[in-house]
């Protein structure tokens, strides 16, 4: 006697399904689960979805941290600026931003307060200071200006390397709302017929030595009251006088505490780029009027 449809099922692993289409004939088709999917890697997968169940977590208008990695909303569609991995979320390309080639990056993922206060918001005036080809710079636009600068932001990229202001002068082709500068980051002068306003962020990471210093002249001439300024510092470009790398940050940190900024956070990103440190500060606007 022929086994019916439901007894040949029963006997059947729960992810196989027999079927009986319209001409009689019985076929199998099988049903994989969609977390199956994802780990082989299908479209899913590529057009965005949790890398593996990972948390997906929004830091701000076009960024999101998935993991430990993170991802900025692509204002170039197609476009990578280095090598950079992208993927597609239905209309949204997002970008990896690579925290091993990044300081800002690295001292998002690094920090032990809430990663967002370190970044710009959409519109904001920004001034990076030793911008060199523009990657980082890159990745700050997509958040601050959108495609086609739809947010208004403003990027001033400030380098003195004239190669690396060639690739500045290109991205700034595709990137509405990005400033290239060929000039010294050091000097208020060089920097200040570029710069619309005063800026909600800053960003510097100078290979030179009194790096401290410069960070509080530079702040304190182009800096909002309650703007974000970040000082990425490398140990081995200040002065082998100072001592070893930790003397050498210690020394920094004394300067900012001196300074007019209100110091709000050191974060160590050893690991990810080795002797550096990236400070966090704000200007302390009573000292900054008491001064004036």
């Amino acid at each position: 006697m022929r086994a019916s449809l439901q007894e040949k099922q029963a006997l059947l692993p729960e992810s196989i399904t027999l079927v009986a289409n319209p001409g009689t004939k019985r076929r199998l088709r099988r049903f994989i689960p969609r977390s199956k999917r994802l780990e082989k890697n299908s479209p899913g997968l590529q057009r965005g979805d949790d890398f593996l169940g990972q948390k997906t977590k929004s830091l701000g208008w076009g960024i999101r941290k998935e993991g430990r990695t993170l991802w900025t909303r692509n204002a170039v569609k197609g476009s990578s600026v280095g090598s950079e991995r992208r993927k597609r979320e239905g209309r949204i390309e997002w970008r990896r931003w690579d925290h091993t080639r990044s300081k800002v990056a690295a001292a998002l993922v690094k920090t032990n307060s809430d990663p967002s206060l370190l970044l710009p918001e959409k519109s904001s005036t920004c001034l990076y200071l030793g911008a060199s080809s523009g990657s980082t710079v890159s990745h700050i636009h997509d958040i601050v200006c959108g495609s086609q600068n739809h947010h208004n932001g403003q990027v001033v990229a400030v380098e003195i390397s004239p190669r690396m202001v060639r690739d500045l002068v290109s991205l700034s082709e595709v990137r509405r709302g990005l400033v290239p500068v060929l000039g010294d980051a050091r000097i208020p002068m060089q920097v200040s017929p570029f710069i619309r306003e005063k800026a909600d962020w800053i960003h510097q990471d100078l290979s030179i030595a009194d790096q401290a210093l410069t960070f509080v002249r530079m702040t304190t001439s182009f800096l909002k009251h309650g703007g974000i300024a970040l000082l990425s510092l490398k140990a081995a470009s200040e002065r082998s006088a100072d001592g070893d790398d930790q003397s050498r940050f210690d020394k920094a940190e004394g300067i900012l505490l001196d300074s007019n900024l209100d110091l709000l956070e050191r974060i160590d990103i050893s690991g990810l780029e080795e002797q550096h440190v990236v400070f966090r500060c704000t200007l302390n606007k009573v000292q900054s009027i008491l001064d004036n």
